[in-house]
Protein backbone atom coordinates (compact mmCIF):
# COMPACT_ATOMS: atom_id res chain seq x y z
CA UNK A 1 0.00 0.00 0.00
CA UNK A 2 3.03 2.30 0.08
CA UNK A 3 2.32 3.45 -3.47
CA UNK A 4 -1.40 4.11 -2.91
CA UNK A 5 -2.35 7.74 -3.69
CA UNK A 6 -3.03 9.92 -0.67
CA UNK A 7 -6.58 11.19 -1.02
CA UNK A 8 -7.09 12.33 2.57
CA UNK A 9 -5.89 15.89 1.84
CA UNK A 10 -8.34 16.32 -1.03
CA UNK A 11 -11.13 14.69 0.98
CA UNK A 12 -10.50 17.11 3.85
CA UNK A 13 -10.65 20.10 1.52
CA UNK A 14 -13.92 18.99 -0.07
CA UNK A 15 -15.55 18.01 3.23
CA UNK A 16 -16.20 21.62 4.23
CA UNK A 17 -19.69 22.70 3.00
CA UNK A 18 -18.57 26.24 2.19
CA UNK A 19 -15.62 25.09 0.13
CA UNK A 20 -17.71 22.47 -1.65
CA UNK A 21 -20.30 25.14 -2.50
CA UNK A 22 -17.61 27.24 -4.18
CA UNK A 23 -16.29 24.20 -6.02
CA UNK A 24 -19.79 23.46 -7.34
CA UNK A 25 -19.96 26.99 -8.72
CA UNK A 26 -16.82 26.29 -10.76
CA UNK A 27 -17.89 22.90 -12.10
CA UNK A 28 -18.51 24.16 -15.64
CA UNK A 29 -14.85 25.11 -16.01
CA UNK A 30 -15.38 28.88 -15.98
CA UNK A 31 -13.40 31.31 -13.81
CA UNK A 32 -15.23 33.26 -11.10
CA UNK A 33 -14.15 36.17 -8.95
CA UNK A 34 -13.65 35.95 -5.20
CA UNK A 35 -16.63 38.17 -4.34
CA UNK A 36 -18.97 36.11 -6.54
CA UNK A 37 -17.84 32.86 -4.94
CA UNK A 38 -18.23 34.42 -1.49
CA UNK A 39 -21.81 35.38 -2.33
CA UNK A 40 -22.65 31.89 -3.60
CA UNK A 41 -21.20 30.27 -0.47
CA UNK A 42 -22.75 32.90 1.84
CA UNK A 43 -19.37 33.95 3.18
CA UNK A 44 -17.69 37.26 3.81
CA UNK A 45 -15.02 38.11 1.21
CA UNK A 46 -12.26 37.61 3.79
CA UNK A 47 -13.56 34.17 4.82
CA UNK A 48 -13.99 33.17 1.18
CA UNK A 49 -10.42 34.24 0.45
CA UNK A 50 -9.15 32.02 3.27
CA UNK A 51 -11.07 29.01 1.95
CA UNK A 52 -9.95 29.67 -1.62
CA UNK A 53 -6.34 29.92 -0.45
CA UNK A 54 -6.62 26.42 1.03
CA UNK A 55 -8.14 25.03 -2.17
CA UNK A 56 -5.41 26.74 -4.18
CA UNK A 57 -2.65 25.34 -1.95
CA UNK A 58 -4.21 21.90 -2.20
CA UNK A 59 -3.97 22.00 -5.98
CA UNK A 60 -7.72 21.93 -6.64
CA UNK A 61 -7.89 25.49 -7.99
CA UNK A 62 -5.74 27.76 -10.08
CA UNK A 63 -5.58 31.54 -9.80
CA UNK A 64 -6.05 33.96 -12.69
CA UNK A 65 -5.28 37.57 -11.64
CA UNK A 66 -7.07 40.12 -13.81
CA UNK A 67 -5.96 43.57 -12.79
CA UNK A 68 -6.96 44.01 -9.16
CA UNK A 69 -9.42 41.13 -9.31
CA UNK A 70 -8.66 37.52 -8.41
CA UNK A 71 -10.43 34.85 -10.44
CA UNK A 72 -10.40 31.14 -9.69
CA UNK A 73 -11.13 28.06 -11.78
CA UNK A 74 -10.72 24.31 -11.34
CA UNK A 75 -7.11 23.32 -11.79
CA UNK A 76 -7.90 20.43 -14.16
CA UNK A 77 -10.90 18.66 -15.74
CA UNK A 78 -10.13 15.66 -13.53
CA UNK A 79 -11.02 17.72 -10.45
CA UNK A 80 -14.53 18.38 -11.77
CA UNK A 81 -14.91 14.75 -12.80
CA UNK A 82 -13.88 13.59 -9.32
CA UNK A 83 -16.35 15.92 -7.61
CA UNK A 84 -19.19 14.82 -9.87
CA UNK A 85 -18.28 11.18 -9.28
CA UNK A 86 -18.58 11.77 -5.54
CA UNK A 87 -22.00 13.37 -6.02
CA UNK A 88 -23.17 10.48 -8.21
CA UNK A 89 -21.84 7.96 -5.70
CA UNK A 90 -23.75 9.74 -2.93
CA UNK A 91 -26.95 9.44 -4.94
CA UNK A 92 -26.32 5.81 -5.87
CA UNK A 93 -25.63 4.85 -2.24
CA UNK A 94 -29.05 6.00 -1.03
CA UNK A 95 -31.24 3.05 0.02
CA UNK A 96 -33.72 2.16 -2.72
CA UNK A 97 -36.46 1.20 -0.27
CA UNK A 98 -36.62 4.57 1.47
CA UNK A 99 -40.11 6.13 1.09
CA UNK A 100 -40.33 8.90 -1.52
CA UNK A 101 -41.19 11.49 1.12
CA UNK A 102 -37.75 11.00 2.68
CA UNK A 103 -35.93 10.79 -0.65
CA UNK A 104 -37.13 14.27 -1.54
CA UNK A 105 -35.60 15.69 1.63
CA UNK A 106 -32.11 14.41 0.91
CA UNK A 107 -30.13 15.74 -2.04
CA UNK A 108 -26.61 14.54 -2.85
CA UNK A 109 -25.64 17.97 -4.12
CA UNK A 110 -27.14 21.41 -4.28
CA UNK A 111 -27.90 22.19 -7.94
CA UNK A 112 -28.55 25.84 -7.07
CA UNK A 113 -24.84 26.42 -6.54
CA UNK A 114 -23.92 24.94 -9.94
CA UNK A 115 -24.11 27.02 -13.15
CA UNK A 116 -27.31 26.55 -15.15
CA UNK A 117 -25.32 25.61 -18.25
CA UNK A 118 -23.83 22.69 -16.33
CA UNK A 119 -27.24 21.52 -15.16
CA UNK A 120 -28.64 21.52 -18.68
CA UNK A 121 -26.00 19.47 -20.50
CA UNK A 122 -22.52 18.43 -19.39
CA UNK A 123 -19.86 15.79 -19.71
CA UNK A 124 -20.31 12.93 -17.26
CA UNK A 125 -17.21 10.82 -17.72
CA UNK A 126 -17.44 9.97 -21.46
CA UNK A 127 -21.19 10.45 -21.89
CA UNK A 128 -23.92 13.08 -21.64
CA UNK A 129 -25.32 14.21 -18.30
CA UNK A 130 -27.80 16.83 -17.12
CA UNK A 131 -31.44 17.60 -17.88
CA UNK A 132 -31.07 16.87 -21.59
CA UNK A 133 -29.60 13.44 -20.84
CA UNK A 134 -32.16 12.52 -18.17
CA UNK A 135 -35.04 13.48 -20.49
CA UNK A 136 -33.50 11.42 -23.29
CA UNK A 137 -33.21 8.36 -21.03
CA UNK A 138 -36.90 8.64 -20.15
CA UNK A 139 -37.83 8.86 -23.84
CA UNK A 140 -35.76 5.76 -24.61
CA UNK A 141 -37.72 3.90 -21.94
CA UNK A 142 -41.11 5.17 -23.09
CA UNK A 143 -40.33 4.39 -26.73
CA UNK A 144 -39.39 0.83 -25.82
CA UNK A 145 -35.82 1.18 -27.08
CA UNK A 146 -34.49 0.11 -23.68
CA UNK A 147 -35.84 -1.73 -20.67
CA UNK A 148 -34.62 -1.34 -17.10
CA UNK A 149 -34.65 -4.12 -14.50
CA UNK A 150 -33.44 -2.76 -11.17
CA UNK A 151 -29.98 -1.44 -12.11
CA UNK A 152 -29.68 -3.45 -15.36
CA UNK A 153 -30.44 -1.80 -18.70
CA UNK A 154 -31.28 -3.94 -21.72
CA UNK A 155 -31.46 -2.66 -25.29
CA UNK A 156 -34.51 -4.10 -27.05
CA UNK A 157 -34.66 -5.37 -30.63
CA UNK A 158 -36.69 -2.28 -31.49
CA UNK A 159 -34.06 -0.06 -29.93
CA UNK A 160 -31.22 -1.83 -31.77
CA UNK A 161 -33.05 -1.35 -35.08
CA UNK A 162 -33.71 2.35 -34.56
CA UNK A 163 -30.21 3.02 -33.24
CA UNK A 164 -28.63 1.19 -36.20
CA UNK A 165 -30.64 3.45 -38.53
CA UNK A 166 -28.89 6.37 -36.84
CA UNK A 167 -25.43 4.83 -37.12
CA UNK A 168 -25.17 3.36 -33.62
CA UNK A 169 -24.62 -0.41 -33.85
CA UNK A 170 -25.13 -2.36 -30.64
CA UNK A 171 -23.04 -5.34 -31.78
CA UNK A 172 -20.04 -3.05 -32.24
CA UNK A 173 -20.57 -1.56 -28.76
CA UNK A 174 -20.63 -5.03 -27.23
CA UNK A 175 -16.96 -5.49 -28.14
CA UNK A 176 -15.88 -2.51 -26.02
CA UNK A 177 -14.71 -2.87 -22.45
CA UNK A 178 -17.32 -2.26 -19.79
CA UNK A 179 -21.10 -2.41 -20.00
CA UNK A 180 -23.01 -1.70 -23.20
CA UNK A 181 -25.65 0.31 -21.36
CA UNK A 182 -26.27 1.31 -17.76
CA UNK A 183 -28.36 3.77 -15.77
CA UNK A 184 -25.91 6.39 -14.52
CA UNK A 185 -27.12 8.42 -11.49
CA UNK A 186 -27.46 12.12 -12.30
CA UNK A 187 -26.69 14.29 -9.28
CA UNK A 188 -28.54 17.37 -10.56
CA UNK A 189 -31.67 15.63 -11.85
CA UNK A 190 -31.91 12.76 -9.34
CA UNK A 191 -32.97 10.71 -12.35
CA UNK A 192 -30.74 8.39 -14.38
CA UNK A 193 -29.16 9.13 -17.73
CA UNK A 194 -27.59 6.72 -20.19
CA UNK A 195 -24.08 5.53 -19.37
CA UNK A 196 -21.88 2.76 -20.69
CA UNK A 197 -20.78 2.34 -24.30
CA UNK A 198 -24.21 3.39 -25.60
CA UNK A 199 -24.10 6.63 -23.62
CA UNK A 200 -20.66 7.43 -25.05
CA UNK A 201 -21.81 6.54 -28.58
CA UNK A 202 -24.87 8.81 -28.32
CA UNK A 203 -22.74 11.73 -27.14
CA UNK A 204 -20.33 11.14 -30.02
CA UNK A 205 -23.25 11.04 -32.48
CA UNK A 206 -24.71 14.29 -31.15
CA UNK A 207 -21.34 16.07 -31.31
CA UNK A 208 -20.52 14.79 -34.79
CA UNK A 209 -23.96 15.97 -35.91
CA UNK A 210 -23.10 19.46 -34.67
CA UNK A 211 -25.89 19.44 -32.09
CA UNK A 212 -23.54 19.64 -29.11
CA UNK A 213 -20.10 21.15 -28.65
CA UNK A 214 -17.61 21.45 -25.82
CA UNK A 215 -16.14 24.96 -25.66
CA UNK A 216 -12.61 25.30 -24.27
CA UNK A 217 -11.88 23.54 -20.99
CA UNK A 218 -15.50 23.68 -19.91
CA UNK A 219 -17.43 20.58 -18.88
CA UNK A 220 -20.70 22.30 -19.78
CA UNK A 221 -21.83 21.29 -23.27
CA UNK A 222 -23.25 23.92 -25.61
CA UNK A 223 -26.41 22.81 -27.40
CA UNK A 224 -27.38 24.54 -30.65
CA UNK A 225 -30.92 25.48 -31.65
CA UNK A 226 -30.95 22.58 -34.11
CA UNK A 227 -29.52 20.32 -31.42
CA UNK A 228 -32.24 21.33 -29.00
CA UNK A 229 -34.82 20.31 -31.58
CA UNK A 230 -33.15 17.12 -32.81
CA UNK A 231 -32.17 15.72 -29.41
CA UNK A 232 -35.69 16.40 -28.17
CA UNK A 233 -37.06 14.44 -31.14
CA UNK A 234 -34.62 11.57 -30.64
CA UNK A 235 -36.44 8.35 -29.67
CA UNK A 236 -39.85 9.97 -30.17
CA UNK A 237 -42.03 7.73 -32.27
CA UNK A 238 -43.75 9.28 -35.26
CA UNK A 239 -47.44 8.73 -35.92
CA UNK A 240 -46.51 6.30 -38.73
CA UNK A 241 -44.29 4.24 -36.40
CA UNK A 242 -47.00 4.13 -33.75
CA UNK A 243 -49.57 3.00 -36.34
CA UNK A 244 -47.29 0.15 -37.37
Amino acid sequence: MEHAPCISQIATLLADPKRSAMMWALMDGTARETDELALLARLSPSSASAHLARLLAGGLLKLEPRGRKRFFRLSAPEVGAAIEALASATLASKPLDVPDIFKRRVAPANPQTAPSSLLRARLCDDHLGGTVAADLYQRLLEAGWIEQFDQRVMITHKGSTHLAARGVFIQALAHRNGSVACACPDWSERRPHMGGALGAALLQLFMQSGWLSLPGDSRALHITAAGQREVHRFAKETELEMAL
